[in-house]
């Protein structure tokens, strides 16, 4: 628990973790703090055994007392900034965001103020005390939509499992160039790009990436579809669309130039070209309750850009069908 802004407990070694490890055992003890962060506490004599301070490797026995008495560490420098959050649901342990496109999530070179993490800081400050201020997954500057963010260390240590396990839940919508006849799944490794240390690309030396993609509506030269990944690189849909030759629409990195289907109208190519950042939206994200393990599941609609795109493709899909006849 935290109390007075320190975090404090008290427990007893019991049958099952005699003879354990003292790390391993305040692991299981205290699953809301990471191992390395028990490790850390454990060395500068902040977790204590029987009031003496231990190793990590040091066995611990049946009946032993641990009692911890630590400081929060305080994770970030950033100065909290007053900026309008679009907050999907809140409690004391998360923070579930619809995150506008061109919002920068961390600060960075080029970047120092007027992201996400400043405005988390004016909203909530405790967040400050968490690595990363709390964010466990990031979306890029200029994709839109849902974003979950740690407010307790119970519930930083949950997500940061929840996805390195593979059992959190992301459901995105993109719209790419050409005319998909089907879903299907790419399943190939992205790394760094050989030559533009800035992007990512398909790389054997990579790290394991598979995505699944399906039709959502198919328009005369581009499709509307519904991505869900099983793991998070940086990139990935991105990456892998232009991998299989349908790059997202307006991306900046990996769609090249603009191209336009035969016949296409002035009314579609001004659409096309005013579209200036990749046609990608977090849609849905699905996880587990930190504490109460109940599965939570939340949506955010498509943002105004993205279906005044997709009502343009529409609208010149139907006029090529009707001149067809």
């Amino acid at each position: 628990m935290s109390s007075n802004n320190r975090i404090t407990g008290h427990y007893i070694v019991p049958p099952q973790l005699s003879d354990k490890r003292l790390d391993q055992a305040a692991s299981e003890l205290m699953p809301e703090h990471s191992r390395s962060r028990l490790q850390s506490w454990i060395k500068s004599g902040a977790l204590t055994v029987n009031g003496a301070v231990r190793k990590p490797r040091d066995k611990v026995m049946l009946d032993d007392v641990l009692d911890l008495d630590a400081e929060p560490e305080v994770q970030v420098t950033w100065e909290a900034e007053p900026i309008s959050l679009d907050i999907v649901y809140e409690d004391e342990h998360l923070l579930v965001i619809n995150k506008p496109a061109g919002l920068v999530v961390h600060p960075a070179a080029g970047h120092a103020d007027g992201t996400l993490v400043n405005a988390l800081l004016n909203h909530a400050p405790e967040v400050e005390n968490l690595p990363r201020a709390g964010i466990v997954h990031r979306l890029d500057k200029d994709t839109s939509g849902i974003m979950v963010v740690a407010r307790s260390l119970i519930a930083h240590t949950s997500l940061v499992d929840q996805l390195q396990t593979r059992t959190m839940g992301r459901e995105y919508e993109a719209v790419v160039v050409g005319s998909l006849t089907g879903g299907a799944t790419v399943d190939a490794p992205i790394g760094r790009h050989p030559q533009d240390r800035k992007r990512m690309a398909v790389v054997s030396s990579g790290k394991p990436a598979v995505t699944h993609y399906r039709l959502l509506e198919r328009f005369a030269a581009h499709t509307h579809i519904q991505c869900k990944l099983e793991s998070g690189r940086t990139h990935q849909i991105r990456v892998h669309m232009t991998h299989v030759r349908h790059p997202l629409v307006g991306d900046p990195a990996y769609g090249g130039r603009l191209r336009l289907p035969k016949g296409t109208t002035e009314e579609l190519r001004q659409a096309l070209a005013a579209f200036s950042r990749q046609a990608l939206h977090a849609r849905r994200l699905t996880l587990e309750h930190p504490e109460t393990g109940e599965t939570l599941s939340w949506e955010v609609p498509l943002p105004d850009d993205m279906v005044q795109l997709i009502e343009a493709l529409r609208k010149h899909a139907r006029e090529l069908e009707n001149s067809d006849f």
